[in-house]
């Protein structure tokens, strides 16, 4: 789990808190908020249920207040997953890049297009939109 920031906006900061799958790479949940420890309350409590893994973070002090010590491993070198997916993130949607015109701080906004995202991630998925579209065309 690891935090990005969205909002180049120093008032109103806007951060998302992502729970990835390091087998996969794939995001599993994420949510929206400050950058403290109510916040990543929010994505604990939709992955709790997960029973058999590991918490891979880096050193912010919210993790480890809130995640099962028997269950979190703190170091970057765990964190490479994460990175990836923050990286791919800023690089898909025009809203994440650090310097940038096409934010929102719409929560509603920020949130549709994590989802969208997550969802042409998927290669079936994928592929449905990529036949509507180009049946438009053709």
């Amino acid at each position: 789990m690891r935090c990005g920031i969205i909002s180049p906006k120093k008032k109103r900061k806007l951060w998302v808190i992502k729970a990835v799958d390091r087998r996969t790479g794939k995001m599993i949940a994420w949510v929206l908020g400050k950058r403290d420890q109510r916040t990543f309350k929010r994505l604990y409590d939709k992955v709790k249920h997960l029973k058999n893994c590991i918490f891979y973070t880096d050193a912010w002090e919210a993790f480890a207040k809130i995640l099962p010590q028997e269950r979190h491993i703190v170091g970057k070198k765990y964190t490479t997953k994460i990175e990836s997916n923050n990286s791919n993130t800023r690089h898909h949607l025009g809203r994440f890049t650090r310097k940038t015109k096409v934010v929102s701080k719409c929560e509603t906004a920020v949130d549709s297009s994590l989802k969208l995202w997550a969802s042409l991630s998927q290669p079936l998925i994928f592929l449905l939109f990529q036949q509507l579209a180009l049946s438009i065309y053709f």
